[in-house]
């Protein structure tokens, strides 16, 4: 059985795209930094039939990343996908942008991505033919910020470039790296925007190989 490992689960797209991929017999292991959390959504995927596994780690943290994908791949074996699909989309309000703010915002939604793949991006994972997979912001590539989410707009424009640094250096070795950069509010319900549908996305990146990044 393949596996997918999910970098931001939650209610939303996370969690979508590890119904989507368990849907085509992946099994899943879910990490985020809440394990009260994490234990609900297990408990919900179980009841669907899909097996799930939680690892606790903070983005912020790259160690603790570490460690969960390194007890991954002791437990389960290679994966086959990683999908890092972490960003914090809190208004900024009156919140005074500083340095501090914007080191510790980058580390968690660009920084911990880099340090996810590098994780993931063994000879074994390139025999395995494995994809890496971003969620990124449909503002960074058409480069017209949300002036309200300051930080994530620098940071998805980062991880855009990202994107295609790692596509480029790790295509010759069998390693697909992709991103799907979201262009709209995620709503359930949406007829473009529900986190189930926008999943699809993810799953036809990881088995067409074609674009390295689709702006959705």
């Amino acid at each position: 059985m393949k596996t997918l490992i999910l970098v931001g689960a939650g209610k939303g797209l996370g969690n979508a795209i590890a119904r989507e991929f368990a849907s085509h017999d992946f099994r899943v292991v879910l990490i985020s930094r809440s394990e009260a959390h994490l234990k609900e959504y297990a408990e919900e995927l179980h009841s669907e039939g899909i097996e799930t596994y939680i690892k606790t780690a903070d983005a912020l943290y790259p160690e603790t990343l570490t460690k969960a994908i390194n007890e991954v791949v002791k437990e389960l074996g290679t994966p086959d996908a990683l999908v890092y699909n972490v960003g914090i989309t809190q208004p900024d309000g009156d919140r005074e942008i500083t340095n501090e703010l914007l080191m510790e915002r980058y580390q968690i939604d660009a920084a911990s991505a880099w340090h996810c793949a590098s994780l993931v991006a063994t000879d074994e994972f390139a025999a395995k033919s494995g994809a890496i997979l971003f969620t990124g912001g449909g503002f960074a590539k058409t480069f017209q910020p949300i002036l309200s989410l300051k930080p994530l707009c620098i940071d998805k424009a980062a991880l855009n470039a990202m994107n295609i640094v790692l596509h480029h250096a790790l295509e010759p070795r069998g390693i697909f790296v992709g991103s799907i950069l979201v262009s709209g509010v995620i709503a359930p319900g949406d007829e473009k925007y529900d986190p189930a549908v926008i999943a699809k996305q993810y799953w036809d990146m990881y088995t067409e190989r074609r674009a390295f990044d689709i702006a959705y």
